[in-house]
């Protein structure tokens, strides 16, 4: 696993060893970041370049990373994992990207409250839970709640393709929808008011 292309282009990331943590394929990456980049056209500016970016369950730091390799301008990591946010860490730190790097403990549905009672919000964010547990409607419907998402921000939800979206959100809009093998990935934009 590596970062693709960027500031930090062909750094190779660590993965924790024996646990649950499976991060994004290069591939699968690769094609996510290829679509945020001619997005522009439908969301109104580029979606990469500049972005507040949140990557919940982050793992290994892997989509947050490629989007700060790519120009975003900050990035925010969660996970409950201090195995996964030691990894994380090293990873930010190996590619050079702590100045624009914050890495937060915690669980990801408490997170997103505390985030909206700080009134921070972000303009690209990744959902990338553990497949097949139920957590992907659980915080599309929290994102689709409270005030984290800026208007017109997009959201990369990555999903076993056993889960079925429950697409009954009043502020969240399918954008473009993908499938890669056993992976399903959704792009959504939120909009309010």
């Amino acid at each position: 696993m590596r970062i693709i292309t960027g500031v930090a282009k062909g750094i190779k990331l660590k993965v924790p060893k024996g646990l649950d943590v499976r991060p994004t394929a290069d591939r699968v990456k690769e094609s996510i970041f290829n679509i945020l980049a001619n997005l522009e056209v439908q969301v109104g500016r580029n979606a990469i370049i500049g972005a507040n970016v949140l990557d919940l369950f982050a793992g290994t730091g892997n989509l947050g990373l490629e989007a700060l390799s790519r120009g975003a301008a900050h990035a925010l990591f969660v996970d409950h994992s201090m195995v996964s946010l030691a990894t994380t860490k090293e990873n930010i730190n190996h590619a050079d990207l702590s100045k624009v790097s914050e890495v937060h403990r915690g669980d990801s549905l408490k997170t997103l409250d505390k985030l909206a009672q700080s009134r921070r919000s972000f303009t690209l964010i990744f959902v990338d839970p553990p497949y097949n547990q139920g957590l992907v409607n659980v915080v599309l419907q929290k994102l689709d709640n409270i005030d984290v998402v800026e208007n017109g921000g997009l959201i990369v939800v990555e999903y076993s393709k056993h889960e079925q979206l429950n697409a009954d959100w009043q502020h969240l809009k399918l954008v473009r929808n993908e499938r890669y093998g056993e992976t399903l990935v959704t792009f959504l934009s939120r909009w309010k008011g």
